[in-house]
């Protein structure tokens, strides 16, 4: 059974996420976790006494953290009841990445769902520093999905590559899962400049093919064009509804997201987003 972490902060964007995890894996026996997590005030640890407001406050931001996950719960069983979908509930005085770290470590969950905003919906920033956060120090595959984007059944799936990673299967499986799922094609795109692959590169591309040799997929080079513009026009030209990357530290994908501020990605993600990350 595949065990999925999906983070809900109550906002439309979150409930967009949980749609969208449901309606991919709506033919899969899984158990999902409905995570929230808080932490309403900044506190000292003297003030944490049962005579004190504070203490009530976190209470009552306890109690009301459990109830809008039970409302949650009622809301997708009562949209998507499915036999095939077991869920739990865990309301956390924590952060969201402290929280999810202990939960990997526990061994809680296989791949986490969230929303790529928070209940802030400030149009300008667009990944939360949420998402940000998970998708930088996360440990297992992170699938990220826009507010605005329904579901549709994945055809197209985009994986850009600098060749830089020595692939291994578990970078793959998770690719690998989804396109066995639905039948897509993998496109595979490198993009580069008049400098010929190296004998490392070269490599890990072979690793690939054999890794992808049961699966329908293509192989794109792209000449002197920025990676940004190359993923951009590929997914307009070939109508991509996942893209995939992998989280190498210092490779382009780093340069790419998380180059300027924590909160700005380097083009408007329209589509989800499957982060895997180089060390599982």
């Amino acid at each position: 059974m595949k065990k999925i972490l999906l983070p809900t902060d109550f906002s439309d964007n979150s409930w967009n996420a949980i749609k969208y995890a449901l309606q991919l894996y709506k033919n899969e026996k899984c158990s999902f976790t409905l995570l929230h997590t808080y932490t309403p005030i900044i506190y000292q640890y003297e003030y944490m006494q049962a005579s004190s407001p504070q203490f009530h406050v976190l209470e009552a931001v306890k109690e009301s953290s459990k109830r809008n996950l039970e409302i949650l719960l009622q809301k997708i069983e009562t949209e998507f009841k499915n036999p095939n979908h077991v869920f739990n509930q865990l309301s956390s005085f924590n952060t969201l990445t402290a929280e999810i770290n202990e939960l990997y470590e526990g061994q809680a969950m296989d791949m986490i769902i969230m929303g790529t905003n928070g209940a802030s919906g400030v149009k300008e920033v667009l990944l939360g520093s949420n998402t940000v956060h998970v998708l930088k120090n996360a440990k297992c595959p992170v699938l990220a999905v826009p507010n605005d984007f329904s579901f549709e059944t994945p055809q197209e799936l985009l994986f850009p590559s600098d060749y830089e990673v020595d692939f291994k299967e578990k970078h793959v499986k998770p690719i690998i899962d989804i396109a066995s799922l639905y039948n897509i094609r993998i496109n595979i795109i490198h993009v580069f400049n008049s400098k010929e692959l190296s004998e490392k590169q070269e490599q890990n591309r072979i690793k690939l093919e054999n890794y992808f040799k049961s699966i329908a997929h293509l192989f794109h080079n792209v000449k002197n064009e920025n990676i940004t513009e190359a993923i951009t026009k590929f997914q307009i030209k070939a109508r991509v509804n996942l893209l995939v990357m992998i989280n190498n530290k210092h490779s382009f994908f780093e340069n790419l997201f998380f180059k300027s501020t924590i909160n700005h990605i380097g083009f408007h993600l329209n589509v989800p987003f499957l982060v895997i990350p180089s060390k599982l």
